[in-house]
């Protein structure tokens, strides 16, 4: 599928390259800014446009059954609407049952805090006073940098939290006008060829759709091998701090790792021995193993088939650019682009640098071949004469009158 260029016309010949990509450097540095100034806007926008793909297969069930389209779009978002305080229940009565346990969490901790002082007078030659007076010099420091961080993170989350009440609406119309916005997208790229634009349209469907989808799937069954790997160690909240780690799979490559620092240090307040610690370390990157070559891929397939190198810029970029929401979202617009990049010629080579190296060359070698297939000749049929009857010699020319031949023979 190719986009129709336009004709190079002289005055586009006669473009200097460096104007070219002055032009092409200041429209990106516009669309980076547009981006962070309208972030309060956009992130809500960006949210509910993955959400309303999410539900469609929903909502387009419901309308063949029947149900009108209002109706379907509103009984879709009630589900979802439901499936979230689910969720916010069951971890809400975790934290609950978590806050029981801190009196013990504490007296465990002072413990470990005194003999920690102990191997500090022991191997460090440092009187308790000392130490004492660096940790709090320490923890000052410390909470005097976060409170910076705290203060700027509670009132991004709040005006976050108060942009996010309008996902829902966003969903409604996007759902309510997703024929009118196809629509419109044709009439924007008219100069595209309809079939060729729907096809373009149609993968991206499917590569959020695959996406978001088996992104459910993987935390569920992360969450679940988590929590068996923390109980066989018998560690407390195995079932909370295992799900938890299995969302933090939202943040791709580095989520599961900070999921698993809690109940690392859980454990080592409230068990007997730190190796529980290392051993909920090491049940957590076994699992982040299998997720990564197994479940995944198995999963959500190559459909977003973005390498890890591209992916983590990616996640630093939309990081620096978005926080939290731009770590989120960061693989889903990669993985768009990516099919928007493979589709236009002129961009083609960045799609297949984001692309997986395997991937990519497996597909070049096989438009190859068909390329060499097709430009070869036809050629007739080999035929076999492998079980045809042979004439046994002396024979030939016996009744028709034709002479024996060297072939013949």
């Amino acid at each position: 599928m190719n986009f129709s260029s336009r004709s190079v016309t002289g005055k586009d010949r006669e473009t200097p390259l460096y104007l070219k990509l002055a032009s092409t450097l200041v429209a990106l540095i516009a669309i980076v800014y547009i981006l962070y100034i309208l972030r309060e806007t956009i992130i809500p926008l960006a949210f509910s446009v993955l959400l309303a793909i999410l539900l469609h297969p929903l909502c387009a069930w419901l309308e063949r059954h029947k149900v009108p389209r209002i109706g379907a779009i509103l009984l879709s978002i009630l589900a979802l609407s439901v499936c979230i305080v689910m969720l916010v229940y069951l971890v809400s009565v975790q934290i609950g049952s978590f806050t029981e346990e801190l009196p013990r969490i504490t007296k465990k901790a002072e413990v470990i805090l005194d003999q920690t002082l102990t191997m500090g007078e022991r191997y460090l030659n440092l009187t308790r006073s000392q130490q004492v007076t660096e940790a709090k010099k320490y923890l000052i420091n410390g909470l005097s940098e976060g409170r910076a961080f705290l203060l700027n993170t509670l009132v991004t989350t709040t005006g976050a939290i108060s942009t996010f009440i309008l996902i829902p609406l966003y969903i409604f119309f996007f759902l309510l006008y997703r024929d009118f916005f196809r629509r419109f997208v044709h009439k924007a790229i008219h100069r595209v060829p309809k079939d060729e634009l729907n096809a373009l349209l149609k993968k991206i469907y499917v590569v959020i759709q695959s996406y978001l989808s088996g992104l459910f799937l993987v935390i569920l069954i992360v969450g679940v091998l988590n929590s068996i790997g923390l109980l066989l160690l018998g560690v407390p909240h195995a079932i909370f701090f295992g799900f938890l780690a299995g969302f933090l799979i939202l943040i791709p490559y580095i989520g599961i790792l900070i999921g698993s620092i809690l109940p690392a240090l859980l454990s080592i307040v409230t068990m007997d021995s730190p190796w529980y610690a290392v051993g909920v370390i090491g049940v957590m990157s076994f699992v982040q193993f299998l997720e990564g070559n197994f479940i995944t891929p198995n999963i959500v397939g190559s459909k977003v088939s973005v390498n890890p190198l591209a992916a983590i810029v990616a996640l630093f970029l939309g990081g620096q650019l978005w926080g939290l929401s731009g770590l989120i979202l960061a693989l889903p617009v990669t993985a768009i682009l990516k099919v928007v990049f493979d589709t236009i010629p002129s961009l083609e080579p960045i799609g297949f640098l984001l692309g997986e190296p395997v991937h990519e060359v497996a597909i070049e070698k096989k438009e190859e071949e068909q390329e060499n297939l097709n430009q070869q000749p036809h050629k007739k049929p080999y035929r076999r004469y492998r079980n045809k009857p042979k004439k046994k010699p002396g024979v030939a020319g016996e009744g028709n009158g034709t002479p024996r031949t060297e072939r013949d023979v």
